[in-house]
This record gives C-alpha cells, structure tokens and sequence, in this order.
C-alpha cells in the first residue's frame, strides 16, 4: 500500500463513509490491483445472477378476538381513514356463468382417489428417454430394425421408378420450392417433407392393391390403462398422425423368439424412480381404454404413426423423443389388446399386435417397430413385449439457399447435399409392411 493512502485511512474521521474511502483508495492506486474500483464490480454479484431468490411473503392471518370486533367503514359504504376495511360474505350468483366457475376442492369431487396415476401425455419428457420407456411398457430394446423388414423395399418390384431423383426432388421442394423466404421454418418444411414422401410411396398402390385399404387420421384423442408393479399407469393425448388400416401388420418376431425373451432382465436406472417426470394425478377414471375410433371403424388396425420434433410447441430432446413415441405406440397396441382380448393381464397374447413409428426434423429420422406379446405388465418376469429402434438416421447433409463460405473458400455448396438413398428405403420398407 501506498504511504500516502495509509495515512490517510489513520488521519481519516469516523463519520468519513466507507464509499468514500473505497473512492479515495481507486484514486490512489494508479495500477488497479485489490483496492481498484474495477475489480471490486467484477467481484460483486447481483441477486438475479447469483440465483437468489427472496423468500415469498407471508400473508397475514386475521385474529378474530371474541367479545372485541373491529370499527369497519361498512355502514357508512365509503372508505374511512382510521377504519378498518370490512369482509363480505362471498356473492353467489343464482345462474351457471362459465366464465367465473369455480372447481371444487380435489378432494370433493366424484373420481378422487387416494391412489395416484401416473400420466404420460405429448409433453412428458422421460429423464431416462428410451430406457424408461422400455421399463413402463415392459419390453426388451433391440437395435436395429427386422431384417425381413427391410428386405421388402429391396425389391426391385416394391421400387419407385426413378426413386431417387423423386426423393431429392421431394426435399428441394420442402427446403427450397415451397416457401417465399429466404430460410424455412423448421416446423414448415418437416411436415411438408413428411408428406411429400408419403405422396411419393402412396404411388405404389397401383402394384400393391392391398395399400388402398389404409387411411390417415390426425389428432385424434388416444387413452390407455395399465398397471406396473404396485403404480397405475396412463396414457392420454392426441395421438399425432396416424395411418389405420384394415388388416393387422404382420408379427415382427415369431413364437420361438417371443419365448426367448421371458429370460432377458429389464434394464434399471435405480436410484431414479420410473415415474419421473410423469404427471400425478388424483382425480381419474380407472379403466379408461380408447383407441380414439367407434367400434364400426372400418379401420381399426394402428398402422404407423408419424412425429414431428417441433409440433405442438413443445420441444423435445432426441432421446426423450424417441421415448414419446414408444409409448404411444404402446397406447395404440395396448388399446386395440383391451378391445380384443378384455382387459385381464394375459400373459402370452394369441396374437401379438404389431404398430410402427416415424419421427422425423425435417432431416433426421427415427424409425420404430413395437410388438406386444402380453398385457401382464405387473411383474418384471414372464414374456416380454420387443421394441426395435433404428435412430438418428440422415437422410441428407446439408440443404443450403446460399452456399456456405469460409475464409473465401466453399465449404457447403448451395442446394441439397449428402443424400443418403438408404434412409428412404427404410421409410417405404414400414410403409409397405403388410401389403407387399
């Protein structure tokens, strides 16, 4: 410290404020250094910075002393300095105005339970993603998709005439032709590229009569129940876009790998608990199980279902996408099982029922089977249900407007590069499962 600076702090008064001192002290040291002005700012921290909030404040809870009530400035219906504010009774209109109904206490209303369900709905995002996806719905994870599955699009039969030309041409339309801005949104050109391949394998119906006898739906209402140990489970939600048809898909898997699969061990995330993230309710129906359509639908068979990242503003992690959409293909599947067969757990089902996912950005796709072999979800041995995941899929690299320059060099030229025809042919492979 500088001899000038100590001696001013021992000549200083006692009624000289500490900022003056820290002021003088700045001055004085012309290097900066631990009495500088500026080190101490970048010392400091405000409050919304350091993530303190200030605690809420209590009301104030009236005291009511019998024999001794407060002068209000009720009789004279005009405020009163001095007086205190009256408390009037709560009005009750004699007429039903929805727009200041009140709902009842939980408590008191008709579906309270003591025991809670646990919901997964649109927006849930699963901690653990696909692993607890697999616990809730009981089923063992397999990599990759079916062999015989992707074996149908292989054929040159099942092939569209100048496939791969269509296909880039489908995505400059999503990316380039099909907006008057400079950049697309995302949510724009994932469902219009979505469509525009679904157009495109939709053409094969003239080689694949059996494609006519299929139809989409959109957000339609899904909801299912099961049980998991001691805990209630649901599933409830629009169900995305879905395509129905008339015949069952298919069994993935037969009855020999079915039995394999009473020896496999769920996997566990323990200490995190499966119902993380879920929502927790109360007040619920307890065997609540449509698939969203009437008994007469001439379409009752889930097919596949198809998902967008950026629909109903609620955006998800990959691994907690895949999560969403393994459940709801387990909502479909167990749905149409309560229909079919009661819903009794059975342990082996005549039948397994089969229904198949697509996720996709615009870019990127997530391809899905899920097969239901029992509806005895209560304990972790037994038969186990089988879910295949091909994920992460590109279908191309880059779908530039301008190209990208770097240091005057082109390192991603303009328009549509990297197309990867193989990621197609795994889209018209579930597309044409259970009609080629």
């Amino acid at each position: 410290m500088f001899p000038e600076t100590a001696q001013r702090l021992k000549a200083a008064a006692p009624l000289v404020s500490q900022t003056r001192l820290l002021k003088d002290l700045c001055r004085s040291c012309p290097h900066g250094g631990p009495f500088s002005l500026q080190a101490r700012r970048q010392i400091s921290v405000s409050g919304c910075l350091s993530a303190k909030i200030p605690p809420p404040k209590k009301p104030r809870e009236p005291v009511e002393i019998p024999g001794l009530e407060m002068v209000t400035y009720g009789e004279r219906m005009h405020f009163v300095p001095g007086l205190a504010k009256p408390s009037y009774p709560r009005w009750e209109r004699d007429y039903k105005d929805p727009r200041f109904y009140t709902a009842p206490p939980a408590q008191e209303m008709p579906l309270y339970k003591e025991k809670p369900c646990y919901v997964f709905n649109q927006r849930t995002s699963a901690l653990e993603g696909v692993r607890q996806a697999a616990w809730l719905t009981k089923a063992k994870v397999i990599r990759g998709l079916p062999p015989h599955l992707l074996s149908l699009a292989e054929n040159p039969e099942n092939q569209i005439p100048d496939q791969d030309e269509r296909v880039q041409n489908a995505i400059k339309h999503a990316r380039f032709w099909d907006t008057t801005q400079e950049r697309p949104r995302k949510e724009k050109y994932s469902n219009t590229l979505l469509l525009n391949l679904l157009h495109l394998c939709a053409t094969l119906q003239s080689r694949n009569p059996a494609l006519g006898r299929r139809i989409l739906a959109e957000d339609h209402s899904l909801a299912a129940t099961w049980t998991r140990g001691e805990d209630l489970f649901q599933i409830r939600g629009r169900n995305g876009l879905l395509q129905n048809s008339m015949d069952p898909l298919p069994e993935a898997s037969g009855k020999d790998e079915v039995s394999e699969t009473a020896n496999y061990v769920l996997e566990t995330f323990y200490p995190v608990s499966p119902t993380i993230d879920l929502q927790q309710i109360n007040v619920y129906k307890e065997d609540v199980n449509c698939s969203g359509f009437t008994g007469n639908y001439p379409y009752p068979h889930a097919h596949t279902l198809y998902f967008l990242e950026t629909i109903h503003s609620c955006k998800l992690h990959p691994e907690q996408f895949r999560a969403k959409m393994a459940m709801f293909m387990f909502g479909n599947a167990l749905a149409r099982a309560h229909k079919l067969y009661g819903t009794e757990p059975q342990q082996l089902l005549d039948r397994p029922i089969t229904v198949q996912a697509v996720g996709t950005n615009g870019r990127i796709f997530q391809f899905l089977v899920f097969q239901l072999n029992t509806t005895d979800l209560s304990g972790d041995d037994g038969i186990k249900n089988q879910l295949w995941l091909e994920e992460d899929v590109e279908l191309y690299d880059f779908a530039k407007v301008r190209p990208l320059i770097k240091k005057k060099q082109v390192k991603v030229p303009a328009g549509l590069t990297g197309y990867k025809p193989e990621v197609f042919t795994k889209f018209l492979s579930l597309y044409l499962h259970g009609a080629a």
